[in-house]
């Protein structure tokens, strides 16, 4: 017993030193500087689309420019560490995990400016006439849900899990994951797969229908199948001024009314 509770008490010791790791995508060579001038604004891809609108609106209205960058992370993850201004997160553990890698950013400058619910896209008409969650227990329905497997940051992580467990029966998780023929590393990834798969849904949110209408249609789900998540902002402390100038516009009556037209609302 001695024995066991000396090699638990060194364990504990070590677990910090032990366990404690950076990001993989954190390069300490990288000095943060951001400051040069110029608005660059990074996040994945999805609220993009609504934050190009603002930056149009507040170009016109200002005459100064924000830089939108966007996409898997890994496409812009070492510039970002060099230059970003501002970070969007597409959840609240999106975020988390971003500041594991842009250190300069803190958690308490993170906010929550917008959510959005999930819903069900469906090919463009509706040909399996999907009119809710039930519909996609059916046998023969083929479900896209976007996972970061523990290797993407994506704000699908776990939506399709929380839609499908919302009532708390454990069949509906089953009979729901027996018709899961994609688990895709981001939404953008999942939009491919739905089309390369000719999948009947996918479990998303509304600024994929409103962006992609040619393909996609929108099926809401039922409120108690619901969940939100919100996007969110951080500026760094290092940041140009204009940062901060612009993500006080993102919650103007103007910026709103542009947001909306993807499903973002406060």
């Amino acid at each position: 017993m001695r024995r066991t509770a000396l090699t638990t008490t060194l364990l504990l010791a070590l677990a910090p030193a032990a366990f404690a790791q950076d990001s993989k995508l954190f390069d300490p060579a990288i000095r943060h500087m951001p400051k040069d001038g110029k608005v660059t604004f990074y996040g994945a891809g999805g609220p993009h689309t609504a934050f190009l609108k603002v930056a149009e609106a507040w170009k016109a209205r200002t005459g100064k420019t924000v830089e939108i960058i966007f996409g898997p992370e890994t496409t812009w993850s070492a510039r970002a560490q060099a230059d970003a201004d501002m970070l969007w997160g597409t959840s609240e553990q999106s975020m988390t995990a971003f500041l594991e890698t842009y250190k300069t950013f803190a958690s308490d400058g993170v906010e929550p400016i917008y959510v959005r619910p999930t819903i069900i896209a469906v090919k463009k008409g509706n040909p399996k006439g999907i009119t809710g969650f039930d519909d996609l227990l059916k046998d023969g329905i083929k479900i896209v849900v976007t996972e970061g497997a523990g290797v993407a940051n994506t704000s699908g992580t776990g939506t399709w899990e929380d839609v499908a467990g919302r009532l708390g029966r454990l069949d509906d998780i089953a009979r729901f994951r027996r018709n899961i023929v994609s688990y895709a590393k981001g939404s953008g990834a999942s939009l491919k797969a739905f089309k390369a798969m000719d999948a009947d849904a996918w479990i998303t949110w509304p600024d994929w229908p409103a962006t992609n209408p040619d393909v996609l249609e929108q099926v809401n789900l039922a409120p108690e199948r619901r969940i939100w998540r919100d996007v969110n902002v951080v500026i760094s402390p290092e940041a140009d001024p204009e940062a901060q100038e612009f993500a006080d516009f993102l919650i103007t009556e103007a910026a709103r009314a542009l947001m909306a037209t993807e499903g973002w609302v406060r």
